[in-house]
């Protein structure tokens, strides 16, 4: 019995698996895209055809594109935590369910009858019960993780890809715009490491018995210091810099490179 149950839970965090990378297919497009155009547009607004290295601007250009992004980025981070975290709870409910009566802590149903969890079904239910304001729930504490992660992100990416800057092409390669998002984009995923692991604290809606529920992001702060200690603000970071280094070179290299320029010119 316990071998089906297990059987069941593993199967259940595959699909939550499956489903959780296709919201970050889905949304991570559109905000790589916003991410990309406003930093541009608040370069060229800020600067004379936006090719002066001046620190101060560049990195006020990389705040105005990290504010532009939470847009799409708040509720993306809301269904995938969500997601995510549904194998671990999906794995404690059927374990409730598989432990002795004698010992089995109340539940509203059989593991039979729990609802195996999807984008479509979160999204839906927190429009029902908290509107849209649900789906941006930790929006102050994403905001404060992609606003620094772009004011570090965008000036570092600038001055290391204008390193190979090509007079004759008048841009730099691939390679080299590729290689520069990676070494920005890592910089800037460690950076804000902490703030990520505040972000994800406080948008786990669904909290175990035991566990703290957090009011706000000096509150999780805290907690987190005096209950894991510091070495908790960094948990993730090795595995931020493996994901974001190659997405923002890829990015990067196929932004200069101008690719989207070409496709849309196709459509005109």
């Amino acid at each position: 019995m316990t071998q089906g149950f297990d059987g069941d839970a593993g199967r259940q965090r595959a699909v939550v698996t499956q489903q959780g990378a296709a919201v970050n297919l889905t949304l991570v497009t559109p905000e790589k895209a916003i991410k990309l155009a406003a930093n541009d547009f608040f370069r060229q607004l800020l600067m004379e055809d936006g090719l002066q290295r001046n620190l101060k601007l560049e990195m006020l250009a990389g705040c105005g594109a990290g504010a532009c992004q939470v847009v799409v980025t708040c509720p993306m981070e809301m269904l995938k935590i969500q997601l995510q975290d549904a194998g671990r709870l999906a794995a404690r409910h059927q374990g409730a369910a598989s432990a002795p009566s004698s010992t089995r802590p109340y539940t509203t149903g059989s593991a039979s009858t729990h609802k195996r969890p999807s984008a479509t079904l979160i999204a839906w239910e927190l429009l029902r019960t908290q509107g849209v304001a649900g789906l941006y729930k930790g929006l102050g504490a994403t905001l404060l993780r992609d606003i620094p992660f772009s004011i570090i992100y965008f000036p570092l990416f600038a001055n290391l890809n204008n390193l190979g800057f090509n007079e004759l092409t008048g841009k730099a390669s691939f390679a080299h715009s590729f290689m520069s998002g990676c070494v920005a984009g890592s910089v800037a995923a460690v950076a804000v490491t902490p703030l990520d692991v505040l972000k994800t604290r406080i948008q786990t809606l669904k909290k175990g018995q035991g566990e703290d529920i957090y009011s706000g992001i000096a509150d999780c702060a805290r907690k987190l210091w005096i209950q894991e200690g510091p070495s908790a603000f960094m948990k993730g970071a090795g595995c931020r810099a493996l994901v974001v280094a190659p997405l923002f070179g890829i990015a990067q290299g196929v932004y200069f490179l101008g690719i989207g320029e070409r496709i849309l010119k196709c459509f005109q």
